[in-house]
């Protein structure tokens, strides 16, 4: 059965893309054989980049072709010979911003759309402001203008991510959760602390891997092991981010990763050198201050300081700010709480 539109068109910030958006575009999809999605913002909004943005968009709608535009892209569409107009910036009047939509249109596209899909009031006049463009008719088709399905806006998001997170699918929260990394040699406990913080953030952890497959492997790596444990460290990571509370704490990082394979081989695999190079938003180095405890895995005491020795210099070189947690696994985890602008008392 053929559906009501050939072709139809969702424009929109999706900064960030919200389940209310989600629920347009699946309704727009219900309607069209073919779905375009367009996006764009100027200015930017923080943490809605565009490259995030095309990343919610491939991930959410593989389906369907889509968009996200930036004055770069449309400098390199003209060097190749396409005619479009400055991007438009959000104070330009409405007929500018609707005059771009239909350029990019024609230019792009190469055909017209019949069909534009809103939850707002512009949605009218933005179908005949096209409609005269194109010189062929346009409909405007409201969804969900009173937000009853899904009562949430971008701003309100921005303003609340973490407190309204409900409305964000989560390979789109999840880019917004801040990653704790947890550095330390063996027996500095960083492995009981990520547990702990975690319970008292409320939130979630990210195991280290690396253990895991030494324990499975009965203690044997080989040099294609460490690539392949930086790679499911940071796979670990992107799966649980969406299911956290704000933060992720992780109990390692690719570095660590990096560290076992320059110590173990003598060298290290270039994508294990990126991995490596990973960013998180808070960093904790775990101190060597405490005995160190044989539990027939682990090195020595001497290993222990050269591996932490390894981290400051790494973290120093890199000019990665970084925090150092002493003293017993209470005064680490209050230590780290107040980092983070918590109190050590209270789970939130």
């Amino acid at each position: 059965m053929s559906k009501r539109f050939a072709r139809g068109l969702v424009v929109g910030k999706f900064a960030p893309l919200h389940l209310g958006h989600e629920w347009l575009i699946r309704q727009a999809q219900e309607q069209c054989e073919q779905l375009v999605l367009l996006s764009w913002a100027r200015p930017e909004l923080p943490g809605c980049e565009p490259e995030r943005r095309t990343a919610w968009l491939r991930l959410r709608f593989p389906e369907l072709a889509s968009w996200v535009v930036t004055p770069e892209w449309v400098e390199q569409r003209r060097a190749q010979g396409l005619q479009l107009p400055d991007l438009p910036d959000e104070q330009e009047p409405d007929a500018v911003q609707r005059q771009f939509v239909a350029a990019f249109c024609l230019a792009e596209l190469g055909q017209p759309v019949d069909a534009v899909f809103t939850s707002e009031d512009y949605g009218d006049g933005f179908a005949a402001h096209l409609a005269r463009c194109f010189g062929l008719p346009v409909q405007h088709v409201e969804i969900d203008r009173a937000r009853i399905q899904v009562p949430v806006s971008g701003t309100r998001l921005r303003a609340d991510i973490h407190g309204l997170r409900q409305y964000l699918a989560p390979q789109v929260y999840g880019d917004f959760v801040e990653r704790i990394a947890l550095l330390g040699g063996e027996s500095t406990g960083k492995s009981s602390l990520a547990l702990a913080l975690a319970e008292k953030l409320g939130t979630r952890h990210a195991a280290e891997y690396g253990r895991e497959l030494w324990e499975e492997q009965g203690g044997v790596l080989a040099y294609e092991d460490l690539l392949r444990i930086g790679r499911t460290q940071v796979d670990r990571e992107q799966s649980l981010a969406g299911q956290c509370r704000r933060y992720l704490v992780c109990d390692t990082t690719p570095l660590t990763t990096l560290f076992y394979c320059r110590e173990m081989f003598g060298r290290a695999e270039p994508e294990l050198e990126r991995l490596a190079e990973r960013h998180y938003q808070h960093l904790f180095l775990c101190v060597d201050d405490f005995p160190f405890v044989q539990d027939g895995t682990r090195r020595d005491e001497t290993f222990r300081r050269r591996q932490n020795q390894w981290y400051e210099q790494e973290l120093q070189r890199r000019g990665w700010p970084f925090t150092r947690l002493a003293g017993s696994p209470t005064q680490r985890l209050e230590q780290a709480l107040r980092h983070l602008g918590r109190s050590p008392a209270i789970q939130r």
